[in-house]
This record gives structure tokens, C-alpha cells and sequence, in this order.
């Protein structure tokens, strides 16, 4: 997810699956039942703009990957942020899942508080924030909540490593309870720094707390950005979910910002093979058209991977 269009809201408003294609699409040679390198999943922020805009609801996400040909979803929670003990909302979300044959993969959490607060009340409040989404995210048979690694930038950086381990310290130990992972995305500031973020998963030292490596997510300040390929290659030692941004593509359906087959090899080369999550943020063509061009990219990526 892009961290300044999240921000900007937030502030205005106080692995062998994807076989089938999307219509137009060559077909992927694990059409049939052949063990695939990777799967593919959509994150819901790849919808932002008609979810924003009220021309879908986050109930409506599952059978749209399905129409995609997209087996796993991603969730933000944003899109039904009053809804996390709402247990009949939750059954029709899990129900609409089930009935389009959609595995429900994480829920991405956005505005609860800094788990790295230098105020010791209001980092266990953020902790204490993030519960009901844990709670949410065992119902619908996720495997992860993914959150954010903020702390206080005024600090240095191994204080706020420090504090960022130790609410993900205690939010980990409320998802091993619930038998899920607390998975951390860099996100801007400190947190897109690879080497600091990687030391912060060190610290925390839990099975069970872990990345979201993020293919486009390294600015780390108005100054600094972190070189992508360098990030990805430090995070995935401790990664449970990938995120494959993009935002534009040249006319042989290449990312132009980033080089898949390069950074799929770090991905794979890591022992990963899991979900790869679509996250479209580009404005040159349309969400629904850069969705699917980002899964016929992720697909050529994974079929050369096969034929190698």
C-alpha cells in the first residue's frame, strides 16, 4: 500500500493457486494441477479508488477475485473499519469468501496507534487496538494481521527499534493465542529502511512475528530512499506475505519502476513460495486494467521460473 496516499486518508479522515487467467490473458501454464513456484493474491488497496468511491464494498471483494482469477484475498481494514466484532458481517465476508472458492490471507491495519510509541499508555493502546482485528482475522481464516513498525522520529534509530520490538513484541504474543502472525510491511519512515526493520524482526526473536516485504515501499524520508532490490534481500529472511506493487508498465507489460524477474528471484531465492499479492497503485490506466496487468506480469514471471 502506498504510504502517502494512506497517510493522506488516514489524516482527512482523523502460494499453487491463481491458475485460471483473467479473460485476455494467455492462459498460465499451471492451468492444470502442476505445483506452481508462487501463488497469487490481490491486496484490497489495489481497489482503493472504487472502494472510495462507492462503486464496491469490501463484501463485493471476494467475488471480484474470483472473477479475476485470483484465489487469495488481502483485506484492508479500513474498508470495514467498524466491523471487526460485527460476527454477522464477518459470516456473510467469510460465507462470500467460501462461496467464490477465496481464501481469506491477511487483513492489513491502518490507524490504531504507534506500536512503537515512546508513551508506554499509548503503545499498549495501540496494541489493545489491534486485538478485535486479530480476533476478526482467525474468523475469516487469515493467517496474518500485517501492521506498521511506527515509533517516534525524533528518537534515534535504535530507541525507536527498541519500541517498535517491544509493542510487536506484545501484539505477537496476543496472535499466538489466536494462532496467527504479526506481519510488519515497510511503510515509510524507519520502517522502509530494510537493515533497521530486519534488526527490529531480530529483537523481537517470535515464529510468529515476521515481514511483508513490499516491492515499492522504501522512502524512508523526503531525502532518503532506500534501494528496493537492497530492502527486499534484507526482509525476506523473515518474510509471510510479499506485496507486488506497481504503478506503471511499458508496452511489453513490464513494470517500469520495478524489475520483476529480479526481484521475484530474491523472493524465490529466499525459500518463498507463497502468496504474491497484487498492489496496483498506478494512475495511467484504470484499477481493474492494472490489476490485470500486474497478474499477467507476476503470471509470465512464474512460468519462466517453471520452465528454468
Amino acid at each position: 500500500m502506498n504510504h502517502t496516499s494512506r497517510r493522506e486518508f488516514l489524516r482527512n479522515t482523523a502460494a499453487a493457486g491463481a491458475a485460471l487467467s483473467i479473460p485476455g490473458t494467455a492462459t498460465s501454464v499451471f492451468a492444470d494441477h502442476h505445483k506452481a513456484p508462487f501463488s497469487i493474491s490481490i491486496a484490497e488497496w489495489s481497489l482503493h479508488k472504487a472502494l472510495f468511491g462507492g462503486k464496491m464494498t469490501n463484501l463485493d471483494f471476494p467475488g471480484y477475485a474470483k472473477k479475476a482469477g485470483i484465489e487469495g484475498v488481502e483485506y484492508v481494514n479500513q474498508f470495514f473499519k467498524d466491523k471487526p466484532e460485527d460476527k454477522n458481517y464477518l459470516k456473510e465476508l467469510k460465507k462470500r469468501c467460501d462461496d467464490n472458492g477465496v481464501k481469506s490471507l491477511l487483513i492489513m491495519c491502518d490507524g490504531l496507534g504507534a506500536l512503537g510509541d515512546s508513551d508506554n499508555a499509548k503503545r499498549k493502546q495501540a496494541v489493545d487496538n489491534h486485538k478485535p482485528w486479530l480476533e476478526a482475522a482467525k474468523f475469516l481464516g487469515c493467517h496474518s494481521i500485517r501492521v506498521n513498525a511506527a515509533s517516534d522520529a525524533k528518537l534515534s534509530r535504535e530507541e525507536q527499534e527498541k519500541l517498535a520490538a517491544d509493542g510487536l513484541s506484545s501484539l505477537s504474543d496476543a496472535g499466538k493465542g489466536h494462532g496467527l502472525n504479526v506481519i510488519v510491511e515497510n511503510h515509510g519512515g524507519l520502517s522502509s529502511d530494510g537493515a533497521w526493520l530486519a534488526a527490529v524482526m531480530k529483537r523481537v526473536g517470535k515464529d510468529n512475528c515476521g515481514t511483508l516485504p513490499d516491492f515499492g515501499n522504501f522512502k524512508v524520508s523526503r531525502e532518503v530512499t532506500y534501494d528496493r532490490y537492497k530492502g527486499v534481500t534484507e526482509l525476506m529472511p523473515f518474510a509471510k506475505a510479499v506485496s507486488a506493487k506497481s504503478h506503471d508498465f511499458d508496452k511489453a507489460g513490464n513494470e517500469t519502476h520495478t524489475d520483476y524477474f529480479k526481484m521475484m528471484d530474491i523472493v524465490l531465492n529466499a525459500g518463498y513460495h507463497g502468496y504474491v499479492g497484487i498492489e496496483y497503485e498506478g494512475s495511467k490506466l484504470s484499477e481493474d486494467d492494472g490489476i490485470k496487468a500486474t497478474k499477467k506480469l507476476l503470471e509470465r514471471v512464474r512460468d519462466k521460473v517453471a520452465k528454468a
